[in-house]
């Protein structure tokens, strides 16, 4: 959602309406996952995508006539519906798409989210009783918005428990009015990507990570290493030392922390800081012989051993990388595969 917001709140502003079309399930080779959106507008303003570009006239053909309809429907594509190949869905995949109107309640709760880098889910019903389809509920820490009738609660426990995942989820909800399919579209801050230590691979793996949609934070005590010169494409500079730049950070699930400064003064800190926080992923540069020797200093200054297997180390994939640029690509692709459950 974030990489369509700022469109969004442009044609909102010019007091356009806003359709919202949301991938809420796929099968087979299916090009996006579930929570992919586009969004368009009468006008002909169109931002995101749904499949790659195989299905999106039809998407928008149908999400125009359901905002005239003032409805929200649930479209079906796929290798089996000749409405699927006429529009170019040839890559054998399957894939449902829930379109409906963008209310003001859901953009204000996502723009709060995404301030705020706090995570929320927006509920929809996709399928069920006539009445109840398009209506949502909104789920943070805060508590609830909106109602679903009797299948409030559940519904609510069920976004509950796709935050805490962070995954957007589709499910069948048993309830008195009768089974409800329910989208759950988890609205997370972006990731962020912590390097320790400002040197060339810092500075191709930020630019990389920037790229890819990461917030970028580098830490280094070092004047000539923590310099705007260096890094003018960071979100954020500290030239501070592990201790006090951790103190002034917020860490979450959603962090990678790199420790890249090669400098054990630096770099052992900074991983004992790490080790305690909640950092999806933790890697350290370095051979295997200066890993063993920190991990054996690490135990002495009293982290337990099953800690410190937290740590990639040498860090990033093996892929016989040479340059900085080889070695962040090697590291961006260990962290991505890590986050996507793949290592």
């Amino acid at each position: 959602m974030q990489e369509i917001l700022t469109e969004i709140a442009e044609w909102q502003a010019q007091g356009q309406p806003v359709v919202l079309a949301t991938v809420t399930d796929t099968w087979g080779s299916a090009p996006r996952r579930p929570g992919a959106k586009l969004a368009f507008t009468p006008a002909g303003q169109i931002a995101g995508s749904v499949s790659g570009g195989c299905v999106e006239g039809e998407v928008i053909t149908q999400g125009q006539e359901a905002l005239e309809a003032g409805e929200a429907r649930l479209l079906h594509f796929g290798v089996a519906d000749e409405t699927a190949w006429s529009v170019g869905l040839a890559c054998g995949g399957k894939l449902e798409v829930f379109v409906a109107p963008l209310t003001p309640d859901a953009l204000a709760a996502t723009q709060r989210w995404l301030s705020a880098g706090e995570p929320g889910a927006v509920v929809s019903v996709i399928d069920g009783p006539a009445e109840l389809i398009g209506r949502q509920l909104l789920v943070d820490e805060n508590g609830v918005t909106g109602s679903l009738g009797p299948a409030t609660e559940a519904a609510a426990a069920v976004a509950r428990g796709a935050l805490a995942a962070g995954e957007s989820e589709r499910l069948v909800l048993e309830s008195e009015q009768g089974p409800l399919t329910l989208f759950v579209d988890t609205i997370a801050p972006p990731p962020a990507l912590l390097a320790v230590g400002g040197g060339h691979v810092t500075v191709a793996l930020t630019r990389l990570a920037g790229v890819m949609g990461y917030e970028t934070i580098v830490v280094d005590p070092r004047r000539a290493f923590a310099s705007a010169e260096r890094f003018p494409h960071v979100d954020r500079l500290l030239g501070a030392w592990p201790k006090q730049a951790f103190s002034e950070l917020k860490i979450t699930p959603s962090t990678a922390i790199v420790v890249l400064s090669h400098d054990p003064k630096i770099d052992d800190p900074a991983l004992r800081l790490a080790l305690e926080s909640d950092a999806f992923y933790i890697g350290a540069l370095g051979s295997r012989r200066t890993h063993a020797q920190r991990r054996e200093r690490l135990l002495q200054a009293g982290v337990p051993e099953d800690e410190l297997d937290r740590i990639f180390a040498p860090i990033g994939l093996d892929l016989g990388a040479q340059t900085p640029e080889e070695i962040a690509l090697a590291v961006m692709a260990e962290i991505v595969a890590v986050r996507r459950h793949r290592r």
